[in-house]
C-alpha cells in the first residue's frame, strides 16, 4: 500500500524532574528536508536524532521539535548578571525615559541574557528520549499509510477514468477513417482532375498508417498496468508513478496530435484533465 508525505505524531515521557515532549509534522517535498528545534539540553545529540528520523520517514519536509518542561525546583538556567547590568547601562545612556524596573524589562529580553549549564544526561534518561521519538515516528507512518489508502483509492480511480475514456476513443476509429477518405476524395473531385485510383488508394493507406493510433493505445493501456502493479507493490513510489504519469501523458499527447476528429480530441483533453490529477496526486506520495 502506498504511504502519503503526509503524517503527524506527537508523544510524551516523564522523568522524575522532567516531561519531554516530542511532535513531528510532515509534508510533501521532493527530498528529505528536515527542520529540527531541539532544546539545549538535547543540542550535542542532535546528529543522533537526524540520523534515526530520516531512517524511519525516507523523505518529505518534516518539522521536528523536542520540549522539555522542568517539574523540579532546580533549572539549569542561570542569569549573566554581568551582562544585564552592561544593557541596562546602555540604556540609561540614551537618555530615554523609564524607571530602573523598564530598562530591567528590556535588558532580560536582550542576547546572552540567560546561559545554561551543561547537564550530563544519563543513559535511563536518553533512553526515554529514544522511546518516545521512537513512538512518535510509529504515529507519524501510521497517519502516513492511512493517508496513502486514500491517495491509493483515488489514483486508481483517476487512472481507470483514462483507461475508461481510451475505450471510448474506439467507437470512433472506423467514423474517423471513413471520414479521412471521404475528404480526401471529395477534395480530388473538386478540382475536377483526373487520377489513379489504385494510386489513390496505395497514398491513402500511407496517410492513414501515419494518423494510426493503435501503438499508442497499446502503450498507454500498458502505461497505466504499470502504474497498478507499482501501487500495489511497493509503498514508496511517489518518484516511480510521477515517471510513469510522464511517459502516459506522452501517449495521451500523441493521440491527441493524431486524432483528427474532433469526438476523439474531446476525449483527450478529458484525459490530460484525469492526468493532472495524477500528477498532482503523486506529488503527495512517499
Amino acid at each position: 500500500m502506498l504511504q502519503s508525505m503526509t503524517g503527524y505524531g506527537k508523544s510524551e515521557v516523564n522523568t522524575e524532574c522532567l516531561k519531554i515532549s516530542i511532535e513531528i509534522k510532515t509534508l510533501n517535498s521532493k527530498s528529505l528536508d528536515l527542520f529540527v528545534r531541539i532544546s539545549p539540553r538535547y543540542r550535542n545529540k542532535e546528529l543522533e536524532l537526524r540520523k534515526i528520523i530520516g531512517d524511519q520517514l525516507l523523505r518529505g519536509k518534516v518539522d521536528f521539535s523536542i520540549a522539555i518542561e522542568n517539574l523540579s525546583a532546580d533549572n539549569n538556567s542561570r542569569i549573566n548578571l554581568n551582562t544585564v547590568q552592561g544593557y541596562i547601562a546602555n540604556l540609561e545612556e540614551l537618555n530615554i525615559e523609564g524607571s530602573k524596573l523598564d530598562f530591567l524589562k528590556m535588558a532580560v529580553r536582550m542576547p546572552e541574557v540567560f546561559t545554561n549549564q551543561e547537564v550530563e544526561i544519563s543513559d535511563a534518561e536518553w533512553k526515554l528520549v529514544i522511546d518516545c521519538l521512537t513512538s512518535t515516528l510509529q504515529k507519524v507512518n501510521e497517519f502516513r499509510q492511512e493517508e496513502g489508502g486514500s491517495l491509493e483509492k483515488v489514483l486508481q480511480e483517476y487512472a481507470h477514468n483514462i483507461l475508461n475514456l481510451l475505450t471510448e476513443i474506439e467507437k470512433y476509429e472506423t467514423e474517423r477513417i471513413d471520414g479521412i477518405r471521404s475528404k480526401l476524395q471529395k477534395q480530388l473531385l473538386d478540382l475536377q482532375v483526373q487520377f489513379d485510383e489504385q494510386r489513390f488508394h496505395q497514398e491513402l493507406i500511407y496517410y492513414i498508417e501515419k494518423l494510426d493510433i493503435n501503438e499508442e493505445k497499446v502503450r498507454l493501456k500498458q502505461h497505466c498496468k504499470y502504474f497498478f502493479e507499482v501501487m500495489d507493490t511497493d509503498f514508496q513510489a511517489g518518484k516511480k508513478l510521477g515517471f510513469i504519469s510522464q511517459e502516459m501523458g506522452r501517449e495521451i499527447n500523441t493521440i491527441g496530435s493524431k486524432a483528427n476528429h474532433p469526438e476523439i480530441q474531446k476525449l483527450v483533453v478529458l484525459m490530460k484533465d484525469e492526468l493532472e490529477k495524477i500528477k498532482e496526486q503523486t506529488n503527495n506520495v512517499l
